[in-house]
């Protein structure tokens, strides 16, 4: 037997004929090369409009959506299946980013730049420009990142808001070097944007980055040791500052 199905798009009524019952139309997730030139302003767009987007990253692949969007913080746990209680990092483009979003008047310039960007998440506490009550709502922290990586810099510039980030897996799964290894994610997203395999696809790398609360003046604690510890331990103690045991 054969069907007349409707499909509404906007304000167009389609009409599919000789359809057979057995068929539907399937949401295929849009995968985008970093590569391409526009890359970088498609997925701002994917991000202004409420979605769940996964990215590259200069450690592991992340999803990545508003972070001051109540819907798309929603989104990114149900998505992670994760618990709540469990702080996402903000990615940013600018130090004068970190200030704005982080309570940071007790770092230095210097110091921040000497940690930033890279594979480094610095926890501060809050400001009141981090005003979503879905966004770690356990803590009065946020980790902040800038990554050292031109796409998701771009994008965040275009964006000018501060981008929620995760790693693109299940909560409790490894993290993941390629688009590949999260495809069961796809049908969630509202898209996928491909930059290849990263970290070299070494598997001491999936750590990500090192997580370090300097919301303390004058002190530092690691959360994560992450794949810059050394470098990271370095700079803080040049600086003077003084590891909470």
């Amino acid at each position: 037997m054969k069907l007349l199905r409707q499909v509404v798009f906007g304000s167009n009524l389609i009409r599919y004929k000789n359809t057979s019952p057995k068929m539907r139309i399937e949401k295929m997730t849009p995968i985008i090369q970093c590569s391409d030139e526009l890359s970088s302003m498609k997925a701002a767009e994917y991000v202004m409009n409420g979605h769940v987007i996964a990215v590259p990253t200069d450690t592991i692949y992340g999803l990545a959506c508003s972070a001051n969007c109540p819907e798309a913080i929603q989104k990114l746990y149900t998505i992670k299946g994760r618990d709540s209680a469990k702080p996402v990092a903000i990615c940013v483009t600018y130090i004068t980013d970190v200030r704005k979003w982080g309570e940071a008047e007790h770092l230095s310039d210097q110091l921040l730049q000497h940690l930033l960007p890279g594979p480094v998440t610095v926890v501060l506490t809050k400001t009141k420009n981090l005003d979503n009550p879905y966004l770690n709502p356990s803590t009065m922290k946020i980790g902040i990142r800038i990554p050292n990586h031109d796409f998701i810099n771009k994008m965040t510039k275009i964006f000018n808001m501060p981008v929620a980030l995760t790693s693109a897996n299940f909560s409790n799964e490894p993290s993941t070097l390629s688009i590949k290894e999260f495809e069961h994610l796809y049908d969630h997203l509202g898209a996928v944007f491909d930059g290849g395999i990263l970290s070299k696809g070494l598997d001491q790398n999936r750590t990500g980055s090192t997580v370090i609360d300097l919301s303390n003046k004058g002190f530092y604690e690691i959360i994560r040791r992450g794949i810059s510890y050394e470098k990271v331990i370095g700079i803080l103690e040049s600086f003077g500052l003084k590891n909470i045991v």
